[in-house]
């Protein structure tokens, strides 16, 4: 990716829409407008996805617990929201086959009378996906419920409910977004961020950017400026006008990894009853088992931490259905930041998880709020709305029908085939499940002399690195190790472990001096010790 070209036609070049952010949002928005035919750009100040949209459930999903509030309070945007989710749902798992799959979960049930109530729920769930349903819903004995997950306490057990929803890698799915979108036309660049806005007869007519890497300084010109920065939207809502009311509250989301064996590899848990009445999933992931989420109101800041408090809730929510799990068992943890559209004394955990389109008087459009399995539908809104009130020269949608880079041309049976050349098992099936059509190019230059571990328990290879700086516009070892790869979600001391081989192979490949390797090391090493 040639990073001097891109910032060159962002200082030469006159954009129909130009996206701040490179979130699932923003990343959603270029895509839309790229490949309708509009002239479009994106920046990002950090990394695609490092915020809130790598710190997600992992769920593709509708959201049973908005399902279950919208029933009980008749409440029509939360089950309009429910069915747009389900729908959209089928359209990732069919555009990223290889980053998104169905995965079943059990909701394992204690009370008699919770087996009909958590039956029929589940029940109108499947029939609100429609013809995008997965599998249907049903009930299993207390015997079959211990044969799918060993480790559910049998002690009462009633039986579960088993349903179907998607799974997904987060951070891979944004950033295959961005890619995918500049596949389309578009000029995406991360580490550029937004110093202030241009404005003409007191209209947005721009922006002014700033190279966080090479410290250039330009301004970009756009008929559209489009605010997609989730959590931070209001900070440049106020670089318009510095009086503006917020839009935004925000909750934290933390959750834990554990070691495999707290989950079969096909099965998750979500668990319906907790301490403060939300809900609890366990989820085997990307060879770990991931357990999460809270949602407590939080302030805006841009690296939340991990509180032990936070850990020693997760933990405690799932005793009673998995037994005591020590906190030594804890390989990694996250805290992730939800932009909520603001309501005046509402509670964060029953705010609608809808989105919002607003201009400013001076023309900025803000999109905000939302989910990640609605991404695409935000971003087709966006457009829609943009062209409708701007004038833009677009064509129809097409990204229902768009796979993502990975998803163009994939092989069901690709990890065979990765087998065949040589590959462990376990690194044939994360390359084809990381890269699908394109992970014969990361098999490549692993055969060009980099087909070691990054981590002997894990599948990550040194090729990956490579090829994140070469072809996915990776600029730091955290960019690798927490976006590209994952292992730093995954396990907080094998991530340490691995910095400075990371940092002497995108040293190697970015032209990076002795100094700059060491620099880059120290601060991997103090990004991932914060909790990334």
């Amino acid at each position: 990716m040639d990073r001097v070209a891109l910032l060159d036609r962002l200082a030469s070049e006159r954009f129909d829409v130009l996206v701040i952010g490179g979130g699932a949002s923003g990343t959603g928005v270029a895509l839309e407008a790229a490949s309708r035919g509009l002239k479009t750009a994106l920046v990002e100040r950090y990394d695609f996805a490092e915020g809130t949209s790598s710190r997600s459930t992992k769920l593709i999903h509708g959201g049973v617990r908005y399902l279950e509030i919208a029933v009980k309070t008749l409440d029509r945007v939360q089950l309009n929201l429910v069915r747009d989710a389900l729908h959209e749902r089928a359209i990732m798992l069919k555009n990223a086959p290889h980053l998104a799959r169905p995965l079943w979960l059990l909701t394992p049930l204690y009370r008699l009378w919770e087996v009909p109530y958590y039956y029929t729920g589940l029940k109108i769930y499947d029939l609100l996906a429609g013809q995008a349903r997965l599998q249907p819903a049903q009930y299993i004995s207390a015997r079959g419920t211990l044969e799918r997950f060993p480790s559910v306490n049998p002690q009462g057990l009633r039986g579960a409910v088993a349903y179907q929803d998607g799974q997904f890698d987060d951070a891979r799915f944004n950033v295959e977004l961005a890619l995918t979108a500049l596949q389309q036309g578009a000029v995406v660049l991360n580490y550029a961020e937004v110093m202030g806005l241009c404005k003409q007869n007191g209209q947005v007519s721009g922006v002014v950017v700033q190279d966080k890497l090479g410290g250039r300084a330009l301004e970009v010109a756009a008929r559209v400026v489009v605010n997609t920065t989730g959590p931070f939207s209001d900070a440049i809502r106020r670089l318009d006008d510095p009086h503006v009311p917020p839009l935004l509250k925000a909750s934290s989301g933390i959750h834990i990894v554990l070691d495999k064996k707290y989950s079969p590899p096909d099965t998750g848990l979500l668990i319906p009853k907790t301490e403060d009445g939300r809900v609890v999933f366990v989820l085997p992931w990307l060879g770990g088992t991931l357990v999460g989420t809270t949602d407590d109101p939080a302030p805006i800041v841009e690296h939340p931490r991990v509180t032990e408090e936070e850990i020693g809730y997760v933990l405690r929510q799932v005793r009673p259905y998995l037994g005591e799990i020590p906190r030594e068992a804890v390989r990694a943890s996250w805290s992730g930041l939800r932009p909520l559209v603001s309501r005046p004394e509402a509670d964060t955990a029953r705010l609608a998880r809808d989105h919002l389109i607003q201009e400013s008087p001076s023309g900025l459009l803000t999109l905000t709020g939302g989910k990640w399995t609605t991404y695409r539908k935000m971003a087709l809104d966006l457009v829609n709305y943009a062209v409708r009130r701007f004038g833009l020269p677009a064509g129809p949608s097409r990204t229902e029908q768009i796979p993502l880079l990975g998803g163009q041309g994939f092989e069901p049976e690709g990890a065979k085939k990765l087998e065949q050349q040589g590959f462990p098992p376990d690194v044939s099936a994360h390359l084809h499940r990381a890269y699908g059509a394109r992970a014969g190019l990361v098999a490549q230059i692993a055969a060009e002399g980099y087909p070691a571990r990054l981590a002997v328990e894990w599948p990550f290879l040194e090729a990956e690195v490579v090829y994140a700086a070469r072809c996915e516009m990776a600029q730091t070892p955290l960019d690798v190790l927490a976006r590209r790869t994952r292992l730093a979600f995954l396990d907080t001391l094998a991530a340490l472990a691995s910095v400075p081989r990371v940092a002497e192979l995108m040293g190697r490949e970015l032209g990076w001096d002795a100094e700059r390797v060491r620099h880059e090391q120290e601060k991997a090493r103090a990004q991932i010790l914060e909790a990334i």
